[in-house]
């Protein structure tokens, strides 16, 4: 099996591959027959154009990391193969094929190009929100995890950061947060994780997930803010307990003004479509303020080893912060109770 597992950090701490907008064109006019005008897409870690043929078509042409180890980015490559095959009215990118038919191609430094289907729509972050949104959106996360739940794939086991049920190991890059409060709320929430919620996930069940349903990685009807037109970036994926997933995307979900029924709509969307365990639900609240500190922890260490990169890197920063405020201003036990409520266990 191929070393998944690189030094803690490592992805996170390579700069994106690095090609001139005419390299990148005959790459894609070489494999792809593709002739466009690449326009550069901002990512924190792959090299990403978007590619408009002449008859307005779009495609994303994807170079990934050198610190990526292949496997992981054919894992990314399969699932969305598996998704085509077996949920094929799922709103996700497809995997456009090489003139020869290959997926992916080796290049001469040994990084994999791709190229996948462009969606269009409106990035969440850009749209309004309401409650029939959030429902809809945990309707379409269910639909992609149940379809993700027949996939297997080698590489699901990698040792990914981002997964928070490794979120102990944030404890050491916490201390870069720029906020000592947001530090500090961190740091407890941490505590309870450990404690409480980490010893349970074992025992909860498990599959490949896509992990990182954050707002700019959804897409929404233009004219109909509450539809979901697209999800993106298959980066993140990680076979993990089911409701990582689950709590990954509602801690993007939570309306400080109400966040307990922010997060009810979402988790109701996605009980109705995929049913969860109660054991599951019990956790569901402390992994979605992990997941916050999650994002706090990694961004604020990432932002001050890549300055250049940092407006990017925080893109997501104030969001996870005035959540985990609004969160943890809940009464836990009552919070609790509320989503068991909502998914009809009390």
């Amino acid at each position: 099996m191929p070393d998944l597992s690189p030094p803690l950090g490592a992805l996170l701490a390579s700069a994106p591959p690095d090609l001139s907008d005419a390299e990148a064109m005959a790459l894609a006019r070489l494999h792809f027959g593709l002739e466009a005008e690449p326009k550069r897409l901002t990512s924190e870690r792959d090299l990403n154009l978007l590619l408009r043929d002449a008859k307005g078509a779009g495609y994303v042409l994807k170079i990934a990391n050198r610190a990526e180890p292949h496997a992981v980015t054919t894992f990314q490559t399969e699932a969305l193969l598996h998704l085509e095959s077996t949920a094929p009215d799922l709103c996700v990118p497809r995997v456009l094929r090489t003139l020869d038919g290959a997926t992916e191609v080796t290049l001469a430094d040994g990084s994999l190009l791709r190229v996948l289907t462009y969606l269009e729509g409106t990035p969440l972050h850009l749209a309004p929100r309401s409650g029939p949104q959030r429902r809809a959106m945990g309707r379409v996360l269910a639909d992609l995890s149940r379809a993700l739940a027949s996939f297997t794939h080698p590489a699901a086991e990698q040792d990914l950061l981002w997964d928070i049920r490794h979120a102990a190991r944030l404890r050491p890059l916490l201390p870069s947060c720029p906020d000592p409060a947001s530090r500090d709320l961190s740091l407890r929430c941490l505590d309870i994780f450990e404690a409480e919620v980490a010893p349970l996930l074992p025992t909860l069940p498990w599959q490949v997930v896509h992990n990182d349903l954050n707002p700019h990685n959804v897409l929404v009807d233009p004219q109909n803010p509450d539809a979901v037109a697209g999800v993106l970036d298959f980066g993140d994926m990680v076979r993990t307990a089911r409701v990582c997933d689950l709590a990954v995307a509602a801690a993007y979900q939570i309306d400080p003004e109400d966040a307990l029924g922010s997060l009810t709509a979402f988790v109701a969307g996605y009980h109705e479509a995929y049913p969860l365990l109660p054991e599951e639900v019990d956790v569901l609240f402390d992994l979605t303020a992990t997941r916050m500190i999650t994002t706090i922890g990694i961004a604020s260490s990432r932002a001050a080893s890549h300055p250049e990169n940092a407006p990017y890197i925080l893109r997501n920063f104030p969001a996870a912060r005035t959540g985990l405020q609004a969160l943890t201003a809940l009464p836990r036990d009552a919070a609790r109770r509320a989503l068991r409520q909502t998914c009809g266990m009390e």
